[in-house]
């Protein structure tokens, strides 16, 4: 545990902070290909990425495109096949939305992202085949990084100090750098924006090997707090909002069945959906947007 607890102070990436051996998420998106297209996807199969030039043939059918945005929750860390600096996921529920909506994806999603990265990563990702876009944001802002680090390594008072300038921030700051997010991607596309929020981390039952049932608590107080005030400014700009909280009741950690990592290996894992998390996000977007589907 002494060893895992400084792998954390040193390089927990609970919402999305990148580890020091990466480039910042300026860097790895100008490092990756941004526009991924292919044959029809299935929820099996990842999209054939590709660089894309030149005219549409005069009749030729338009593939709609899904634009997925955001930090590492979007990008797919933690379940598995990760790659490039951005630790973008095949798993990840972006490539599982395209592949329900039978649209190319255009995957700007990267670990590290803040509110101040999405302009960037819509003016990189839009194109006149935008059809949709989802969006997850607003962990890094609120500083869980430090919050998750404290609250595993730290004690109850410590992660109770860290909790409270956390949600300090959510309620003083981070609506307007939220509405500057939303107000960015407006500018760029007329196609409908999914909000999509975040999960609670912990179960908040008995648990043998986790923090302490006080330390829980505080940080799902923390994530209630983050997703109502996202799906408040969501509303206010016109999008929709989809709270995956539900679907995870039961499987966060300490769970008899998690769809989020423990502390794990490598570290920047931890904290994060797994494989099954991933899917779960895919099924609300489908509750959520396609309800009759």
């Amino acid at each position: 545990m002494k060893i895992l607890a400084a792998a954390l102070i040193a390089a927990l990436v609970p919402l999305a902070s990148v580890s020091t051996a990466l480039a910042s998420p300026a860097e790895a998106q100008a490092a990756e290909p941004q526009v991924a297209t292919g044959s029809a996807l299935t929820e099996d199969s990842a999209p054939v990425v590709a660089e894309v030039s030149g005219d549409p043939v005069a009749g030729a059918r338009i593939r709609p495109e899904h634009l997925a945005l955001g930090d590492s929750f979007a990008s797919g860390l933690g379940a598995g096949s990760e790659s490039g600096a951005c630790r973008r996921s095949q798993a990840a529920h972006p490539v599982l939305w395209a592949a329900r909506l039978n649209s190319s994806l255009s995957f700007q999603a990267c670990t590290g992202a803040s509110t101040a990265d999405v302009a960037r990563q819509v003016a990189a990702g839009v194109n006149s085949e935008t059809s949709s876009v989802t969006l997850t944001v607003g962990g890094n802002d609120a500083g869980f990084t430090e919050v998750m680090t404290t609250c595993t390594t730290g004690t109850d008072s410590s992660c109770a100090r860290r909790v409270a300038a956390a949600e300090q921030f959510i309620r003083a700051e981070l609506p307007a750098r939220l509405d500057a997010a939303y107000a960015a991607v407006r500018a760029r596309t007329p196609a409908p924006v999914a909000v999509v929020g975040y999960p609670r981390l912990f179960e908040e039952g008995f648990c043998l090997l986790g923090p302490s049932a006080a330390r829980r608590a505080a940080v799902n107080r923390a994530t209630d707090l983050i997703v109502a005030t996202t799906a408040a400014r969501a509303k206010a700009a016109g999008f929709s909002f989809v709270d995956v909280r539900p679907a995870f009741r039961g499987h966060g950690v300490c769970g008899g069945s998690p769809w989020v990592n423990g502390v794990s290996l490598p570290v920047n894992r931890s904290y994060h959906p797994n494989r099954a998390g991933q899917q779960a996000y895919a099924a609300a977007l489908r509750a959520a947007l396609l309800p009759a589907g």
